[in-house]
């Protein structure tokens, strides 16, 4: 980075800034830890030359639970090794057959990723929202911008499962709703996917979600399919149809991409005769409001009864436990 012709591509100078953000925040993270380590050693101490000191004892209870969080964290981290975890990830939501019932199971998933990504101090971008026509959600594509935002929310992908008493119901029965998430990552300009133009069929529309005084007035928002798969993407976030094409057009890059890594992965899994679904089908998680309170995931089994947190943003322990399943599943001993 010290060198004059650094800057002379500014895009490769950007992948070596990015990479040596990456490190040195795995460098800081670790030396942190290291230092309140070695702060909770002397307050251990101090308890024990003098444990009726009930003040010593309570700041060191509460230096403990904050530093177990702190090396969770970290170990976490440790487990992001994959080509694309430390990128930014789209992310979509897409409510089942259900009308109302599951387009507010939609809008109840995209609060909560919105939570965990608040408390995680990630940027969300709404690239793209379509409005369901009493409640909730009909589809949603999010944009979850910093450091290892993929490498967390990869263990989102999959069919969310909600069990609850409706609200809708006015008799007061039980249903069972379903909703799709799609997790890949932002892909820089470097990565090669071909886009031919004659492969892609461009719409434009205009804006309806909530994005500012311009909605609805211009046919700004933009939709491209590509013919040879079938494949749509929408961006309508931002203000000029320019704009919105070129992120319409990274996101059809991710998720062509996206098409090709899960076409090797299952001809490996077909050489090695295992059994692999990695299609839409794929319930991963079962959300249970009544007659119980319970958040399982059917891939690691963990599970948790606190639903207020889970959908309040708490998510880590199934990542962590959705990482550490993936890295057994990859490396089977």
């Amino acid at each position: 980075m010290a060198e004059p012709s650094f800057w002379d591509n500014s895009q490769k100078a950007q992948t070596v800034i990015d990479e040596n953000n990456t490190l040195k925040t795995k460098y800081d993270n670790f030396n942190s830890l290291q230092e309140n380590v070695d702060d909770l050693e002397v307050l251990l101490e101090l308890a024990e030359a003098d444990p009726s000191d009930n003040e010593i004892t309570e700041d060191l209870a509460s230096k403990y639970a904050a530093i177990q969080k702190q090396m969770e964290q970290y170990q976490l981290t440790l487990l992001l090794n994959g080509q694309y975890d430390k990128n930014n990830a789209i992310l979509e939501i897409h409510p089942g057959a259900g009308g109302t019932e599951s387009q507010d199971w939609g809008s109840m998933l995209l609060r909560m990723y919105d939570r965990w990504a608040e408390q995680h101090d990630f940027k969300v971008e709404t690239v793209d929202y379509q409005e369901g026509d009493e409640a909730g959600i009909k589809s949603v594509t999010l944009l979850i911008s910093g450091t290892n935002a993929y490498g967390y929310l990869r263990s989102e992908k999959g069919v969310h499962r909600l069990v609850r008493i409706s609200p809708f119901d006015s008799a007061g029965r039980r249903h069972t709703s379903f909703a799709s998430v799609n997790v890949m990552p932002e892909l820089s300009d470097d990565v090669e996917i071909e886009l031919r133009p004659e492969d892609i069929k461009m719409e434009v529309f205009r804006s309806s979600g909530a994005g500012g005084q311009h909605i609805n007035k211009t046919s700004s928002a933009v939709r491209l399919i590509h013919i040879p798969t079938g494949i749509v993407t929408s961006s309508q976030a931002q203000r000029s149809q320019f704009q919105n094409k070129a992120t319409a057009e990274k996101m059809m890059k991710a998720k062509l991409y996206q098409m090709e890594m899960e076409k090797k992965e299952q001809e490996k899994a077909d050489i090695q005769g295992e059994q692999m679904d990695i299609g839409w089908g794929s319930q991963i998680r079962s959300y249970v409001f009544h007659p119980y309170s319970m958040v399982k995931d059917h891939r690691t089994n963990y599970e948790t009864g606190n639903i207020s947190a889970v959908m309040d943003g708490e998510l880590d322990g199934f990542i962590n436990a959705y990482l550490q399943w993936k890295l057994q599943q990859d490396n089977p001993q």
